[in-house]
Order: structure tokens, then C-alpha cells, then sequence
């Protein structure tokens, strides 16, 4: 049993961790202002309500709980909100994990898993990504992540800090027995807002451009159900608490999936088509996003489980339909 720090643990990957955390014998820590996580999901370990850019919190709950590791969850991640309000994102995003090392520094904690992005690579030069792509992301809220890896492969090289960078493709779907899921306000993820606009809840959904030059004009990304994801933590985790020095790694599927693809999953699990009108492409956005998984199935042993289409959405139906009070099947 291990007591861990999860920063950020109310939200929606974060909590999952925790629930992954807790069924293997570990005690989660969350430690959230509570600003984009959700109180309810926090059902595996203690609440701790603070804010990351607060070093004498950070402290307190070093004291109280003595964790050996610690996960990162915090960050801003709407990347249109990171366009808008650029100071803000590296003030939370970057400052706060600065408050977080020297935190982790005090208290003599040297392993972190960090929650990364495959947004760090920006426009990829070679699909599928491997983790040598060049990182030149192209928005702030990929710029404020390249910054913070940076920013740990400075700190590591004083031997006090074991970190793993985890460089996630699109998370999504809910913990398979619907009692936690994706719940962002606003909402901007594609399948939440598939299956509400499938649900006749809302408007029609906005499909961004149906003009690239992909099978059916719809942009691919490599779609990583969140247990999966979670699975990947535990196993980064292993490995620094055990001694492993520094590293990145992908976590994907290795496969890609169009939009239209996940539009047709939803239709097929709810029986509902998606509604939808087709937007114009939005800026940044690239033609295809697949990870090379070589790395997490070698360093790791990480393989997907879960993360067929199929699962992911009827794992997100059921804990949405239960939140809207629709039927699921």
C-alpha cells in the first residue's frame, strides 16, 4: 500500500486514477481547489482543497498525509480559453507545477508522473508520432506543457526528482461501471457531445471540416479509453517508485479513428444518429494525430484493453445517460 499525492484528482482523468489507485490497495490524496474537478468524484482517499500555486498547502498536506509519489492532474486544458487567456494558463499551468516541485523538493519526494500531451509535437513531421517528433507545439495550452517538460528535465538533473511525462492522445469514455465520467463545463470534447446531441438534448453537434484529405474529409485521432489511460499511470508509477530514471512515453492506441468514425460508433450504441452541421476547420487543428506505442509497450508493458470505439462510447453513454435521466439502452 502507498499513499500518493494526485494534484488535480477531482477531475476527470484524475479521479479515474484514483479509483485505479484504490482497487489495487493504494490510498489516493487528492489535492484540488475544486475549480474544474468535481467534489462527488473524489470517493477513494482524502480531499485536500487547495490550489498548486499555494506552497504552504502544498506543505501542509506533505506533512499530514506523507505520500511517496505524486501526479500531476492540474493543468488548463481548453485550448481555446489558452488562446484567450495565455497569462492565466502559464500561471496555473507552468507557475504551479514550479509550487509543486519546490513543495516535493521540501518534503525529499522524488517520483511525478505528469500528465502531458500529444499537443507538445504540434503539426507532426512523421504519423504515427514517436516520442523523438521535434515538440513544436502551436498553441498556449501546448507551449505551457513543452515548458513544464522542460522545465522537469531541468529539475531531474539535480538527481532529486524521477519523472515520467506521459504524452496522452485523446482520452475519453468512463469507468466501465458508470459511476465516474467526463464532465467538463464547457464542454468541448467530441463524444460527450455526440452522444448529447444523439440524446436530443441540445443542439446539433459542429463538425470542424469535412475537407481534409483523410477517407472520409474528417480529421483522425487515436482515441485512449480513460481506464486505460489510468492503467498507464499505475504502471509509470511503478517504475519511478522503484528507482527508474527520467522518461516520456506516449499513451495511445496506435490507431487512429476519423470523427466520422466516432460519429457512426454513437449511432450504432445508442441507435440514434448525431445530428450534426459541418463548421469550418478550426485553426491548429492537424489532418492525423496516431501515437507510436513502441516505447509504452517496452517500457512499460502497457497494452489497451478497453479502447475500441465501441467501448469507449458505450462506457461514456451509460454514465451520461444516467447523469441526463435517458435511457441507455
Amino acid at each position: 500500500m502507498a499513499t500518493v499525492l494526485v494534484v488535480g484528482g477531482a477531475g476527470y482523468i484524475g479521479s479515474h486514477v484514483c479509483k485505479a489507485l484504490a482497487a489495487r490497495g493504494d490510498v489516493p490524496v487528492v489535492f484540488d481547489n475544486l475549480s474544474a474537478g468535481h467534489r462527488e468524484a473524489v470517493r477513494w482517499g482524502p480531499l485536500v482543497i487547495g490550489d498548486i500555486r499555494d506552497g504552504q498547502a502544498l506543505d501542509r498536506a506533505f506533512a499530514e498525509h506523507e505520500p511517496v509519489a505524486v501526479m500531476h492532474f492540474a493543468a488548463h486544458i481548453e485550448v481555446g480559453e489558452g488562446e484567450r487567456a495565455p497569462l492565466a494558463f502559464w500561471d496555473n499551468n507552468v507557475a504551479g507545477v514550479v509550487s509543486l516541485l519546490k513543495a516535493m523538493d521540501k518534503a525529499g519526494i522524488a517520483p511525478l508522473v505528469f500528465s502531458s500531451t500529444c499537443a507538445v509535437y504540434g503539426e507532426p513531421e512523421s504519423v504515427p508520432i514517436s516520442e523523438d517528433e521535434p515538440r513544436t507545439p502551436v498553441s498556449v495550452y501546448g507551449r505551457t506543457k513543452k515548458a513544464v517538460e522542460d522545465l522537469l528535465i531541468d529539475t531531474a538533473k539535480t538527481g532529486r526528482l524521477r519523472f515520467a511525462s506521459l504524452r496522452y492522445f485523446n482520452a475519453c469514455g468512463a469507468s466501465p461501471d458508470g459511476d465516474i465520467g467526463e464532465e467538463h463545463d464547457p464542454e468541448t470534447h467530441l463524444i460527450p457531445n455526440a452522444l448529447k446531441a444523439a440524446a436530443g438534448l441540445g443542439p446539433a453537434m459542429q463538425l470542424f471540416g469535412d475537407d481534409y484529405p483523410t477517407p472520409d474529409g474528417t480529421c483522425i485521432r487515436d482515441y485512449i479509453h480513460v481506464m486505460d489511460l489510468a492503467d498507464a499511470h499505475l504502471k509509470a508509477l511503478e517504475l519511478l517508485i522503484g528507482g527508474h530514471e527520467a522518461f516520456a512515453c506516449n499513451i495511445g492506441t496506435g490507431q487512429g479513428l476519423s470523427v466520422r468514425e466516432i460519429l457512426d460508433a454513437v449511432k450504432d450504441v445508442t441507435g440514434k444518429a448525431v445530428p450534426h452541421t459541418i463548421a469550418p476547420r478550426r485553426p491548429g487543428d492537424a489532418v492525423r494525430l496516431v501515437a507510436d506505442t513502441a516505447r509504452a509497450h517496452s517500457l512499460l508493458g502497457f497494452t489497451p484493453t478497453l479502447s475500441s470505439a465501441e467501448q469507449i462510447v458505450a462506457d461514456a453513454w451509460r454514465f451520461h445517460a444516467s447523469r441526463w435521466g435517458v435511457a441507455s439502452q
